[in-house]
C-alpha cells in the first residue's frame, strides 16, 4: 500500500502495511490527484504523523515500525545510520570504521545509497571526508535542505501537508 505526503521536499511516497513501513521516497512529480484516505495501517499513519512533526520542527527521531528490505550487510549499514544523531553528520569512512572495516567504505556508500527509508534512516547525514555533500538519491538539493533543517533551531515552515493513498 502507498500513501503520499506533500512536504517541503516535494511529494513523499510512503509504502508499507501492518508489518511496517518498507520505503519512503521523494518524488519529483506532483502529488497524485486523489481523495483524502482514512484507515491507513497503523505504521503508515504513524509515519505520516511523525514525518509531519519532523517537517514542522518538533520531532528529531522516528519510532514507527520499519520493515526495510535489504541484504544483511545493508541492514547493518542502515542500523548504523540510525546512530548518527539529529543535527550531526558522519563521513562514509567513519561509518565504515564504526562497522569494523574501513576498507568497506565503498560497500558502505553503496548500501547507504540503497537505503529505502529516506529521511527516517538518515542517509542524508553522511557526507564526504572533506565535508562535501556527496550523492543523494533524492537529489543534492534535498540533502542540503535536510541538513539545514536539522542544523537550525528554528521551526521550519512546512506549509500544508496533505495525505493521499493508493
Amino acid at each position: 500500500m502507498h500513501t503520499y505526503l506533500s512536504s517541503p521536499l516535494g511529494t513523499l511516497r510512503i509504502t508499507g502495511d501492518v508489518s511496517g513501513v518498507s520505503a519512503i521516497s521523494c518524488l519529483d512529480d506532483p502529488m497524485p490527484d486523489l481523495f483524502l484516505m482514512r484507515n491507513l495501517p497503523p505504521p503508515l499513519q504513524q509515519a505520516v504523523d511523525q514525518l509531519t512533526d519532523y517537517f514542522d520542527g518538533i520531532r528529531k527521531d522516528f519510532t514507527f515500525l520499519m520493515n526495510p528490505i535489504g541484504t544483511p550487510f545493508q541492514q547493518r549499514v542502515w542500523e548504523a545510520l540510525l546512530t548518527v544523531p539529529f543535527g550531526q553528520t558522519r563521513s562514509y569512512l567513519a561509518l565504515a570504521r564504526q562497522l569494523g572495516d574501513e576498507r568497506a567504505i565503498r560497500a558502505v556508500a553503496s548500501a547507504n545509497g540503497r537505503n529505502p527509508l529516506a529521511i527516517v534512516v538518515p542517509c542524508h547525514r553522511v557526507i564526504g571526508s572533506d565535508g562535501s555533500l556527496t550523492g543523494y538519491a533524492g537529489g543534492l538539493w534535498r540533502k542540503q535542505w535536510l541538513l539545514e533543517h536539522e542544523g537550525s533551531r528554528r521551526k521550519a515552515n512546512a506549509g500544508q501537508l496533505n495525505l493521499f493513498m493508493l
